[in-house]
């Protein structure tokens, strides 16, 4: 049976494989980029501009810090609870052209022992977590050069 594949927040990124990129908003008055999306107003308090675009987010960007999961997460965090329990790499990156700061996931398989501040990565495609019927997907931080 074929699993569903969901993004487990929408409109926060598109695309698949080398297409795949998250999605902001920029300011059309100032200029200023915002992740998550905002589709109200601008969010630079010396704005006030209500006219926003969305746009695709640089796909690299240098680690500015990481740590790892020690700890399960409380609900609304969704794990498998038939499964034990793995740490996962946790990375803020800064955007390349944004010089905007977004946090993820880093690729499965990738621990903080080989992270490195400074270190260039890029955005690829993750999944958060299967169900029976379906793959909730999201973003995932890998260091440029490594395979999925």
């Amino acid at each position: 049976m074929s699993h569903t594949r969901t993004p487990a927040v929408a409109g926060w990124f598109a695309g698949e494989g080398d297409d795949f990129h998250l999605l902001g908003t920029r300011c059309s008055a100032c200029g200023s980029v915002f992740f998550p999306r905002e589709d109200a107003f601008c969010r630079n308090p010396g704005c006030g501009g209500d006219s926003l675009t969305e746009v695709q987010l640089s796909k690299r960007g240098r680690i500015w810090s990481y740590t790892d999961t020690r700890y399960q997460p409380p609900s609304p965090y969704v794990t498998n609870p038939e499964l034990p329990w793995e740490p996962y790499a946790l990375i803020a990156v800064e955007l390349e052209a944004e010089r905007l700061v977004v946090l993820g996931q880093a690729v499965p398989g990738v621990t903080v022992a080989d992270l490195v501040v400074g270190m260039e990565v890029e955005v690829v495609p993750g999944v958060l977590n299967e169900d029976a019927e379906t793959t909730w997907t999201t973003w995932h931080w890998r260091p440029t050069g490594v395979a999925v």
